[in-house]
């Protein structure tokens, strides 16, 4: 048996890793185009802005460390440049020439490779993308060379973390975003709060708008925006988004879809004894059920174990689950996380969902340090399933995403939630942990007991706005026309907001909706038809910053 794995990294080398456990007799061969089979990729950021301070920390393993641990035959800067899937060949082009390699098994793991957008002046060598280890050996060599300033093209998850080495390493920083918002798959009330910590970086951001240039001067090169604004850059760091890096492989008639290749539940792709894994590759959504790739390193690194799985023991190979898409990014002293569907995915996929905002502490109150987290979950409207839900805050995002990713996997309900059994302790959680929380806000929502409203309906006319803060809060920062009535007032004070509201719905609020959900509880079990603001003035403010 002999296994062909293109490409390294987490699919490739987790493929070959779990052949070799798997068949000790295998004849494993890895073709990686690159130096390195086996790096940190998503580390590369960190070793820009130097917090790693040695880049031989960024190589898992070598070619050396991977023959003599798993036998492994690992071959760097070989590029497969052709597949004969009659016969079972691959044509590899190394420095020493070209050469036929025959398989019985054959594994796809090219990855993806750095959008190029048609930017005039794109070539400029002041342009640097941060995919391998020398891209960033590269840019910090930039950083450390004198250069001191640079703007990133693209704010997704990448784009953010390069932005935040640069910044780190004492570089004035811009960052161009053509969506209406940095991190794009995050909701515009979550983004937001990323906008602003960005902003207290000293990052400046440049969103919904276009890079229509780049002008290459002698000292300097300059980006043009499509509002005219220009920007002077020592180092522009390209990081708009990835496309699967697939065209050998479809000329060969590897069928692919929007260019990434189409796989099975085993990674099968088309044509007998080929398997595909990671980037490069069209997953189905675990929520939406259409088919795109996911650029993850965990579902790739599984993917890769499963796939070898299948080609060795396929009488008892697990299927390759659908991905949720949980991802996460650390910019300045906020964690950004989400997993699941977000509001243009589940509109894409025609699925009607509601949507609930919090805003709950990361630990005890009492306790010291505890930090708001702001939180989102989407829930179908139908019966309560969990779609998808993101966080932002200082402190207990991840692990809240985690079980809520968890919670996706397993098609729970919101309402299951609450029957969750956390782990808690003062310095680490409270006795109702967040995602219990939002297990009752769901439960409350889809039994009727609570009718939210939300920041996209604030302009809608013939509705009664109550504000239920404090009044020292109310006279610091109202919404206009909102009519105030402290929540520990409200019910002495019904006639008088019956009088107030003369006939109309009440649309309820406080600062983060709990508040206003006791007042609507008090309202509703009066009689009054009273609805509450979805995560309060808190949410409503970060919807509309955006």
């Amino acid at each position: 048996m002999r296994i062909v794995v293109v490409g390294g990294v987490a699919g490739g080398m987790s493929a070959a890793a779990r052949a070799r456990r798997l068949d000790e007799k295998a004849e494993i061969i890895v073709f990686e185009r690159g130096d390195h089979p086996s790096f940190a990729n998503c580390g590369l950021p960190y070793y820009v802005s130097g917090e790693i301070a040695d880049q031989a920390d960024l190589l898992v393993q070598t070619p050396e460390s991977l023959h003599d641990a798993l036998d492994l035959d690992v071959r760097v800067r070989h590029e497969v440049i052709g597949v004969d899937p009659a016969a079972r060949t691959v044509r590899v082009r190394s420095e020493t020439g070209v050469q036929t390699v025959s398989y019985d098994a054959l594994i796809l793991s090219p990855g993806a490779t750095a959008i190029r957008p048609p930017l005039p002046g794109l070539d400029s060598p002041r342009v640097q993308t941060l995919r391998t280890v020398g891209d960033a050996v590269r840019l910090k060599d930039t950083v450390t060379g004198g250069a001191g300033r640079a703007v990133v093209l693209g704010a997704g998850f990448i784009g953010l973390e390069a932005a935040e080495g640069l910044r780190m390493q004492g570089l004035t920083v811009d960052v161009v975003e053509l969506a209406s918002h940095v991190l794009p798959p995050l909701e515009n009330e979550m983004a937001s709060l990323v906008r602003d910590e960005l902003t207290r970086l000293g990052i400046t951001v440049h969103d919904g708008v276009a890079a229509t240039a780049i002008e290459q001067t002698a000292d300097t090169d300059v980006v043009v925006l499509a509002d005219g604004t220009p920007i002077e850059a020592d180092v522009i760091v390209l990081s708009v988004g990835v496309t699967p890096d697939t065209g050998v492989f479809a000329d060969a008639g590897v069928a692919t879809e929007r260019g990434a290749i189409i796989v099975d539940e085993h990674g099968r792709t088309n044509l007998d004894g080929i398997w595909a894994v990671g980037d490069a590759t069209a997953a189905v959504d675990a929520v939406t059920g259409l088919r795109r790739p996911v650029p993850l390193a965990g579902p790739a690194n599984r993917a890769g174990r499963l796939v070898a799985d299948h080609i060795l023991r396929p009488e008892t190979a697990r299927p390759i689950p659908h991905p949720v898409g949980t991802a996460i990014v650390r910019v300045g002293e906020l964690t950004a996380a989400l997993t699941g569907a977000n509001r243009k995915a589940l509109e894409d996929a025609g699925i009607d969902y509601r949507t609930l905002h919090l805003h709950p502490g990361s630990h005890a109150g009492y306790f010291p340090g505890a930090e708001q987290i702001h939180l989102l979950i989407h829930l179908r409207r139908a019966d309560g399933l969990i779609l998808g839900a993101q966080a932002v805050g200082a402190d207990g995002v991840d692990k809240r995403i985690d079980v809520l990713a968890t919670a996706i996997r397993n098609r729970m309900r919101g309402p299951d939630l609450i029957d969750l059994d956390l782990a808690y302790a003062p310095p680490f959680g409270s006795a109702k942990d967040p995602v219990n929380l939002a297990g009752m806000i769901a439960e409350n929502v889809l039994d009727g007991s609570l009718t939210l409203w939300y920041a996209d309906q604030l302009d809608e006319p013939g509705y009664f706005i109550l504000d239920v803060r404090s009044r020292a809060e109310y006279d610091r920062d109202h919404l206009d026309g909102a009519y105030p009535v402290p929540h520990t007032e409200v019910r002495g004070r019904l006639d008088e907001i019956r009088e107030a509201a003369a006939g109309r719905p009440i649309r309820v609020h406080c600062a983060s909706g709990m508040r206003s959900y006791l007042a609507t509880r008090i309202l509703t079990g009066e009689g009054f038809d009273a609805s509450n603001l979805s995560g309060g003035l808190m949410t409503l403010r970060a919807a509309r910053a955006g």
